[in-house]
């Protein structure tokens, strides 16, 4: 035998025993008929009492059937792959399926399940589902089930044993082979898209591939606590507010379907900070309706269904706050693009929207892998000023160089504000290697990932470190001083001995931005940075005026005493980065002698706390806690 092809075997066959070797979970289980899915028989009404009660549901439910006529002439999918992806189409795919299946089992009229059907076999007919790129088959896999299980009683014959067909070779037997599964040892988004997407292939062909069935789910219960963990301890998601979207509503559609089907979600929701994480999501966004878009997320923000399904488990309906204003005050169209949107009405739980509660709490501190404080004067007030700094490391995956950074908003006005990514394609195709994050690798001289664009400081033009580490020191919900302070001093190892920095909301009025810094044995140039979409006018060395959609916001230098703010432009340096309009950099540079202890204090007074502010602000080591 050739040695190659005998040493493949040898790890198909390693995979495949630790595969059935698995406990076997569901060995008590019995499996309910179709649909079975998320939605069991006669289901839907409850839907329909929750629709006809509030005005918001029944605003949502209507736009998804409005979707879906439009849907009816549309031309079904077809296999077009853009570089290594699929990925556009196996989510317009899922987006397709869902909401044609919906409304099929909404209001049974014949155009949706005859539309649906042609959908499922336009994509089971692909030659794959782009295995290589394993999200691909994942979400397609998802979607197909999705349809095949909903409509299971209605297809003809000969569809259903297509789409079958399809969902076992093209889907669940390609997440068997070793070369494609290597999601399953991941601590990232992968890990929970991937098992979701084959446990809904498991379950939608149970009955044909009953062991298969089985050794797929009990699979992902195994596996999917490795990505989980990252929860812990208080339900920061790693990745940010994007890859939350991503990661989390595919871990919640995993644990759903198996809630449903079973009856048990075998003691997933129960791992360590994972129900505490829509805390975190519902304050990663601020007044103004914008996320905190650290790592790879993009500057806006969406419905996020899972946030129901949270409400419900732990009946707390305040965690809808943000998803409420959205339902209210949004055309529903803007929902649309959301692929998992019929998800929010079988997670609806008969909540009333209108008449929601908003929290009580005004800040939020999670630690783990990348902590974050977020920190609010207030959840009602359209003009609240609203900050949220994070640490963590630019080794995390989907990580930029923005260790120490914040956001800052106040009179409706996002003062403070990041990139978040570029789109992948565009630099993937002109041959940047974006996915190597070595200290010295290209990733980090793409413009938006390092930390030269970000609001945090860079030491001697010198990139932050890939392996340092910046956690939480303390934290303090004081009102009249709510604070949190990081430790940098392993970002910058090597240009400083030690740095940290505290971002306080003072007299729930204005913000302070305070860094300390001890030099090594030389002199270093030690540059603050602020990125903004505002107009900056210098007024004075140490004084500037931000003007934005006729509001006004003042940047003062507290100390050192003497500095020279200036301007930085946002053009991008490559050929490669993305164009920035409207953005400019803001901040000043300063000489730290040797072996030598130095404040920056900068503070961010809106116009009405202009006569108000302090200028005297304490060492760190001062500060409540």
């Amino acid at each position: 035998m050739n040695h190659l092809v005998f040493k493949l075997l040898v790890i198909f066959l390693v995979s495949y025993s630790s595969v059935i070797a698995q406990t076997d979970h569901l060995a008590a289980s019995k499996f309910p008929d179709h649909p079975r899915i998320l939605l069991l028989k006669g289901e839907e009404e409850a839907i329909k009492r929750t629709v006809g009660a509030d005005k918001a549901w029944d605003k949502m439910h209507q736009a998804i059937l409005g979707e879906c006529d439009r849907l009816i002439d549309a031309a079904p999918l077809q296999r077009i792959q853009i570089g290594r992806r699929l990925l556009d189409k196996s989510r317009e795919g899922l987006r397709r399926l869902f909401y044609l299946s919906y409304a099929w089992r909404m209001t049974h009229q014949d155009k949706y399940l005859k539309r649906a059907e042609k959908e499922l076999l336009a994509i089971s007919a692909f030659s794959d589902w782009n295995p290589s790129h394993f999200l691909d088959v994942a979400e397609m896999t998802m979607a197909v089930s999705i349809g095949y299980d909903w409509l299971y009683h209605d297809l003809s014959e000969s569809s259903r044993s297509a789409i079958k067909e399809a969902i076992l070779k093209k889907g669940i037997e390609p997440s068997m082979d070793p070369k494609h599964n290597s999601w399953l040892r991941s601590s990232n988004n992968w890990n929970q898209v991937c098992n979701a997407g084959m446990t809904y292939g498991a379950l939608a062909i149970y009955e044909d591939q009953p062991e298969l069935a089985k050794r797929v789910i009990n699979r992902a219960i195994e596996t999917v606590v490795t990505s989980m963990t990252d929860y812990a301890p208080d339900g920061a998601y790693p990745e940010g507010y994007g890859y939350w979207g991503y990661g989390t509503s595919f871990n919640v559609m995993l644990i759903s379907a198996l809630e449903k089907a079973f009856n048990s979600d075998f003691g997933l929701s129960a791992r360590p900070g994972f129900l505490k994480t829509a805390a975190y999501l519902e304050n990663m966004t601020g007044p103004s309706g914008l996320p905190f878009n650290y790592s790879d997320a993009g500057t806006g923000s969406e419905t996020q269904p899972a946030m129901f399904w949270f409400a419900s488990k732990l009946k707390d309906p305040s965690l809808l706050w943000v998803e409420r204003n959205r339902l209210i005050n949004e055309d529903p169209k803007g929902y649309l693009k959301n692929r998992l949107l019929p998800a929010t009405l079988l997670w609806s739980n008969g909540i009333g929207v209108t008449n929601l509660a908003a929290p009580k709490a005004t800040m939020w501190v999670g630690k783990g892998k990348t902590p974050v404080a977020l920190m609010r004067t207030s959840w009602s007030d359209p003009s609240a000023i609203y900050v949220g700094i994070k640490g963590g490391s630019p080794s995390t995956s989907h990580a930029h160089m923005d260790i120490g950074s914040f956001v800052m908003e106040a009179d409706g006005v996002r003062w403070a504000m990041d990139f978040g990514m570029q789109n992948y394609e565009s630099l993937e195709s002109k041959k940047v290697d974006l996915w190597n994050s070595r200290q010295n690798a290209q990733r980090w001289r793409v413009f938006r990932y390092n930390n030269f664009v970000h609001n945090t400081l860079t030491i001697n033009d010198s990139l932050q470190r890939v392996v340092g580490k910046a956690p939480i020191l303390s934290s303090s919900s004081n009102p009249a001083f709510m604070n949190t302070t990081i430790d940098l001093t392993d970002v910058y190892k090597g240009s400083l001995a030690t740095a940290n920095r505290g971002i306080a909301l003072a007299n729930s009025a204005y913000v302070v931005v305070r860094d300390e810094v001890e030099t090594l044995s030389d002199e270093a140039t030690v540059r603050w940075t602020m990125l903004t979409p505002a107009t900056v006018k210098i007024i004075s060395g140490n004084k500037a005026e931000l003007t934005k959609d006729g509001k006004k916001l003042i940047l003062e230098v507290a100390e050192p005493a003497k500095v020279a703010l200036k301007t930085w432009t946002t053009d991008p340096p490559n050929d490669y980065d993305a164009a920035n309009p409207g953005t400019i950099r803001v901040g000043f540079e300063v000489k730290v002698p040797a072996k030598t202890k130095s404040a920056l204090t900068v503070l961010l007074i809106p116009d009405k706390a202009a006569k108000t502010a302090k200028t005297k602000i304490q060492p760190l080591q001062q500060w409540p806690h």
